[in-house]
């Protein structure tokens, strides 16, 4: 390995729209700096970035992957992303481990759906930012109008670093404008003197200094303004655009001499901030090897064999001799038997790690994503990686009897990887069910709980968790009595019922004066109704909001019993119910939908046609942000409905809102569904 410093490492983060070559790209970086041998193929399922069997099969990077190689004297770190927002949680937890984003956009494309988010991510994070049109050997591609959609899109500091030597099938390399070359080749695509002028203007307005020499017809000497076009791109004040062909290998070359020469050291970079812990105040981490450790966990594998792998970016100080740390979370100091530069799937033991160094541990198992690691004499905390909202979910059971346990165990060793994947136990209807960012989401955990665990699934759309109430007052009374050889069965209850406010639970009043039920009875008539509370009467969910108050009742000297007042008290609750116009609740669900202007009108018939009522809208550039509230039932497959009505250009995101009455006129098609559901289940039985 090619020692090197801090100031030689360069960490940059590809972002794009799925399918716009991010992996290919990184391919073609890494075959020509030497790193590998051969030109991995995404197609052929030879790529060392997309080495999963999911991704694989899929054909598309699922997980992050970390590689690395060197160039012309700069160590380069280089974290593949996903491009589809179902796998968004590891691009989001790479934006903590890099200086730079890479965003690759497809000449055949252009700007599509996700460019725009993932650009913003990178804004909102501070990252430098470099633009890779990618496929630029494709067929029709009209260069001039692409970098005109790029500038009105994302903004006039994207200014062309290269040109290309023609474009689809006469494609033949890039001409850097930094420094033109004279004479230029034949074929360059648009006007290399004024492309050169505007980037140097575009570089130079990032320095005052160097802005009033420029502007006075000044010379500025050249390491003058390699130092400030570093400064500029740090700052986001340029965003040089480059071109390639990954499948020929051309502009390959420009793209990673401007990555070593151009984007940010961990020294120049983004300031990280942390919390002192002892202090409670706020501190900004300085890149030194002569600070004290610090890192952040930003990546998780849990692998059956290999056993856990944990990811981690070094922020500040050195992590060598005893390779101990203390986490901050769990409050322990752990130490790791070896540490690794990971390249792909392949670790390769270090002995040390330095400021701006992505390391990885094995199976150190209380280390979790978010997690800061430093030395325990001066412990910090970097802020949490934020993740959206996952809103996709199945109801899972095992294939095999008595697997319940093994699979929620094994479901949520996936939950340590994946923090946009949740499991949970619907006490409602008794389903154990994963959530995630959609369908396809899913389908991947699904595969990977097969291939890493041997656990197969069925799965379906989970119930709704539907709750029964009543809307009025009502009593009833009920007297058990049975007579049989010995001792007989005796209690008498009388009660009454009234709704309560949405989410208040259930309460009972003891009004019982005069001994009409002795003290002793009084907690199995409460039992006896929590039992039917929990049951349900209507379609057998849980009954919810209404005040019970027992105000009467007999008893039998010789006869009564706690078994008898819970018997009396559970049919004169079903009485009263019945007579207390009961009615089903069903949650509803907040929604926000990103989507291209175009769709704007369908996009809103169609959640009013599925009951949802508008609440706002928004614009993001030229996405349109629609709000609704909206019955989950509702919204079971509107995934799917919103991938077809966009091409899969839009996207959603949701979370409860509240519960409210069903109308009527569903209400009783969602019990006789109920009620022949449970009929069948009996049959099976």
């Amino acid at each position: 390995m090619i020692p090197y410093e801090t100031k030689d490492i360069r960490t940059i983060v590809l972002l794009g729209h799925g399918a716009s070559g991010k992996t290919s790209l990184v391919e073609s970086m890494l075959f020509k700096a030497g790193a590998t041998t051969r030109l991995g193929s995404v197609e052929d399922g030879t790529s060392v970035a997309d080495y999963d069997a999911d991704a694989k099969e899929k054909k598309h990077t699922i997980d992050s992957s970390i590689l690395h190689c060197n160039w012309k004297g700069r160590e380069i770190n280089i974290i593949d992303t996903p491009g589809y927002v179902d796998f968004i949680r590891d691009t989001i937890t790479s934006l903590v481990a890099a200086e730079t984003a890479l965003i690759t956009i497809s000449a055949a494309d252009g700007i599509q759906v996700n460019t725009r988010k993932l650009w913003n991510l990178a804004c909102q994070k501070g990252l430098g930012k470099i633009i890779v049109i990618t496929k630029i050997d494709g067929e029709n591609i009209d260069y001039q109008a692409l970098l005109d959609s790029i500038k009105n899109t994302l903004g006039s500091t994207c200014v062309p670093l290269v040109l290309p030597i023609g474009t689809g099938h006469d494609f033949q390399g890039v001409v850097n404008i930094f420094e033109l070359p004279n004479p230029l080749p034949n074929k360059v695509v648009g006007n290399a003197q004024s492309a050169h002028d505007a980037l140097i203007e575009t570089i130079v307005s990032a320095d005052d200094a160097l802005m009033e020499k420029y502007l006075d017809g000044k010379e500025i000497d050249k390491p003058a303004l390699q130092s400030c076009f570093v400064k500029a791109v740090a700052g986001g004040n340029v965003v040089p655009i480059l071109c390639c062909s990954n499948k020929k290998v051309l502009g390959i070359e420009d793209i990673l001499d401007t990555i070593a020469h151009f984007s940010p050291s961990p020294l120049e970079g983004i300031k990280r901030t942390a919390i002192d812990v002892q202090k409670n105040q706020e501190i900004t981490l300085d890149a030194s090897n002569n600070g004290h450790f610090s890192g952040l966990v930003f990546k998780s594998v849990i692998d059956p064999f290999v056993g856990k792998l944990s990811y981690f970016r070094v922020v500040s100080g050195m992590l060598d001799g005893e390779l101990s740390f203390y986490n901050v979370t769990s409050k322990k100091v752990n130490k790791a038997g070896h540490i690794y530069r990971v390249f792909g799937k392949e670790q390769q033991p270090v002995s040390r790690a330095i400021p701006g160094d992505i390391i990885a541990v094995s199976k150190v198992e209380d280390i979790h994503i978010s997690d800061t690691i430093c030395d325990s004499k001066h412990p910090i905390k970097f802020p949490e990686i934020p993740f959206p909202t996952p809103m996709s979910s199945l109801a899972v059971i095992p294939k095999s009897k008595g697997a319940e346990k093994k699979i929620s165990e094994c479901l949520h060793k996936l939950t340590e990887e994946d923090k946009t994947f949740r499991v949970s136990h619907d006490t409602l209807t008794n389903e154990l069910v994963i959530t995630g960012m959609s369908n396809l989401h899913l389908q991947v955990i699904i595969s990977r709980l097969k291939r890493r665990f041997g656990i197969e699934v069925e799965s379906h759309i989970p119930k709704i968790p539907y709750k029964e109430t009543i809307t009025t007052r009502s009593q009833a009374q009920y007297k058990h009595k049975k007579q049989s050889g010995g001792h007989g069965q005796y209690g008498e209850v009388h009660i009454k019922i009234e709704p309560l406010s949405r989410g208040a639970g259930f309460e009972f009043v003891d009004e019982i004066v005069g001994g009409s039920i002795p003290r002793q009875y009084i907690p199995a008539v409460e039992k006896g109704i929590r039992e039917v509370l929990e049951k349900g009467i209507l379609i057998g969910h849980p009954i919810v909001d209404l005040r019970v108050r027992l105000h009467y009742g007999s008893y039998h000297d010789v006869d009564s019993s706690e078994a008898a007042f819970k018997i009396a008290a559970s049919h004169a609750f079903q009485d009263a119910f019945n007579h207390a116009k009961p009615v089903l609740l069903e949650p509803i669900v907040n929604v926000e939908v990103v989507i291209p202007t175009k769709f704007m009108g369908e996009i809103t018939g169609n959640l009013s046609s599925h009951r949802g009522h508008i609440k706002g809208m928004d614009t993001m550039g030229d996405l349109q942000i629609v709000r609704a509230s909206i019955p989950m039932s509702s919204i079971a497959s509107y995934e799917t409905e919103l991938k077809s009505m966009t091409g899969g250009q839009g996207s959603f995101t949701m979370e409860f809102s509240h519960y409210d009455v069903v109308p009527a006129h569903l209400m009783q098609s969602i019990i006789t569904q109920a009620h022949a559901a449970h009929a069948a289940n009996a049959k099976k039985e």
